[in-house]
């Protein structure tokens, strides 16, 4: 019993010491960092290119190695050290959709930014192509921000995050994770843990619900493994029927027009793979919510089908429950634009994403 216990208490003191002697061990070699991605050099963006900033592609690894693609956006003329930040999203779409937009318009404002595709997504490394991950997808920001901190031009006390629809979960775990992370928004944000175990609106919240998702997820996974392949679930319908919700039209108005379309969006083509997103169903993404002391910003449209994943980000990190209105506790705020869909706030189709008020929050809180 005795040498039991002493075998135990070795193995976790090693697991201590590992996990914490920076002094000692010694760090993994860069030497394997080159990058070995083909990245397109043309502008093949769904926006127009700005004049008032200097673009180029760069990348950088992940802690599970995983080299990720992203447009680097830098306000023309800039000098001496920028605040930073990092920008994804939304879920299943591309770094020349919405989050390089967001990028750009924050470049032109003084930042220095990058819009990234997520692991497994885009011109980004990981195989298989088309899989999600609450842990990696929330490790693809903490990785940004370790490439922002040595950039020669980046003040790295200065740097945030920027997360669009789905990945604004996932901004919003890592700014749980990651104080290096000064200041966050969730623009048009998805709980993505939550919307597979709930489904929307809690219209699938029961075990026997949730225990079917699981045997169907279980069967595919049978038979993507005997097939040698992976089924995709197929990204927005197309064409769209006339009886689809309406949230499935602003999406399609976007994903699937010439508006937003882009040939490496899942979203605009084939969808994830039907498993892709399995993992949600037991990691819950904002479980340590309550915990992050640097500012957060939440923003959504008063008319978001999706409204309530924002609605319920804030009372997970303030205690307070809001419906459709904007709320300011402490350094957390939501920020409810009247009117707004969900898709309204992807692009500057209907005018009203407010890069002034991501200015200021930015500008506040980097500095």
């Amino acid at each position: 019993m005795m040498k039991t216990r002493l075998i135990t208490l070795l193995l976790v003191a090693g697991m201590l010491t590992a996990c914490n002697n920076k002094e000692t061990n010694n760090q993994t070699s860069n030497n394997n960092m080159k990058t070995t991605l083909q990245l397109t050099e043309e502008w093949d963006k769904t926006f127009p290119k700005s004049d008032k900033v200097d673009h180029k592609k760069v990348t950088f690894h992940n802690r599970y190695g995983i080299e990720l693609a992203a447009d680097m956006y830098t306000p023309k003329n800039a000098e001496g050290k920028l605040a930073a930040i990092a920008v994804s999203g939304p879920f299943g779409a591309v770094k020349e959709q919405s989050s390089g937009l967001y990028a750009q318009h924050m470049a032109e404002r003084g930042y220095l930014t990058i819009a990234f595709d997520p692991s497994f997504t885009g011109e980004s490394g990981g195989e298989p192509r088309r899989m999600a991950s609450p842990d990696i997808n929330t490790e693809d920001f903490l990785a940004a921000v370790d490439f922002l901190s040595v950039q020669d031009n980046v003040d790295p006390e200065r740097i945030g995050i920027i997360g669009i629809c789905g990945f604004g979960g996932m901004a919003v775990n890592a700014a749980a994770l990651d104080p290096r992370i000064k200041a966050t928004v969730a623009s048009t944000m998805y709980d993505m843990s939550k919307v597979n175990v709930e489904g929307y609106f809690k219209s699938e919240d029961t075990p026997q619900q949730r225990m079917e998702k699981r045997k169907a997820l279980a069967a595919q996974r049978t038979a993507d493994y005997k097939a040698g392949s992976y089924q995709r679930a197929g990204g927005v319908i197309d064409p769209l029927p006339e009886d689809a919700p309406w949230f499935v039209k602003d999406y399609h108005a976007y994903y699937k027009t010439k508006r937003g379309y882009h040939k490496r969006s899942g979203n605009s083509n084939d969808g994830w793979n039907t498993i892709g997103c399995q993992s949600f169903l037991n990691q819950p993404l904002l479980a340590w919510a309550q915990e992050i002391e640097n500012p957060v910003l939440l923003i959504h449209g008063e008319k978001a089908h999706s409204r309530y994943f924002s609605e319920y980000a804030f009372e997970k990190m303030t205690g307070i429950h809001v419906e459709g209105e904007s709320k300011v506790v402490s350094n957390k705020e939501l920020l409810i634009i009247p009117g707004a869909s969900h898709v309204d706030l992807y692009d500057d189709e209907a005018g009203v994403i407010p890069y002034d008020k991501m200015d200021s929050f930015f500008k506040e809180n980097l500095k």
